[in-house]
């Protein structure tokens, strides 16, 4: 078996460090993408070593881990509060703010936030920038009727919208919906942007997370970084 590369080990240190603010009775968010799974994992580990915890997931893939290790799960229909929320991000900002849904998770992963007393991002160095847009595109979540539409929409805010492919066509979301990766130039005003894009009729999410972490761990070859707001 090959050893796991620096980003591994990073991602492992950063969730090793995310564990730290777990105690039993807590309930707590889960991520979606390779960070999250990353915390997922040190906290089935846990959970097995008798920590008491429940879990919402934010995907069927986060769902069907934190089942495989034995985190008990519950819905939001069952759970009024969370008290973390752990998750990864693909840019964050010196101000916290953040692009989120290259795992196609943005939607759920907003709610499961919002529920949170306190949300923690788990990433590691190459995911800072100074603005958002800088490394990545910016998925948008869609209503299918509505794609053409929010296409155009995209088109004429100066953005290059491709629709996500999947391995049997266009890539849907564990809402049903599309995402539609739009390649911006980087965001001088991400709020004046994500209002622009949010005014679009048909679109059901965007993959800027604006004045939400509370708080940012970077796993470094050195050790942690501790970002907060």
């Amino acid at each position: 078996m090959s050893q796991p590369g620096p980003s591994a080990e990073a991602m492992d240190r950063v969730a090793t460090e995310a564990m730290k603010q777990v105690q039993s009775g807590m309930r707590l968010g889960l991520g979606t993408g390779r960070a999250a799974a990353a915390f997922i994992r040190r906290l089935g580990a846990a959970v097995k070593e008798g920590l008491d915890v429940v879990g919402v997931p934010t995907s069927e893939r986060s769902d069907a881990l934190a089942r495989e290790l034995g985190i008990p799960l519950a819905t939001l229909a069952e759970v009024n509060e969370l008290d973390l929320a752990f998750d990864g991000a693909d840019e964050v900002t010196p101000d916290l703010d953040l692009t989120k849904g290259l795992g196609g998770a943005l939607l759920r992963e907003r709610v499961v936030a919002h529920c949170a007393k306190r949300f923690v991002i788990l990433v590691t160095p190459e995911k800072r920038v100074d603005k958002l847009a800088s490394r990545t595109h910016i998925p948008i979540e869609v209503v299918p009727f509505a794609g053409p539409v929010v296409e155009r929409g995209l088109l004429a805010l100066g953005g290059k919208p491709s629709v996500r492919q999947g391995d049997d066509g266009p890539y849907h979301t564990d809402n049903g919906n599309l995402i539609l990766d739009t390649t911006l130039e980087p965001l001088d005003d991400a709020r004046a942007v994500d209002a622009a894009i949010r005014a679009i009729p048909g679109v059901v999410d965007t993959g800027l997370f604006l004045d939400m972490a509370d708080e940012v761990l970077i796993g470094t070859p050195d050790g942690v970084e501790r970002l907060t707001r």
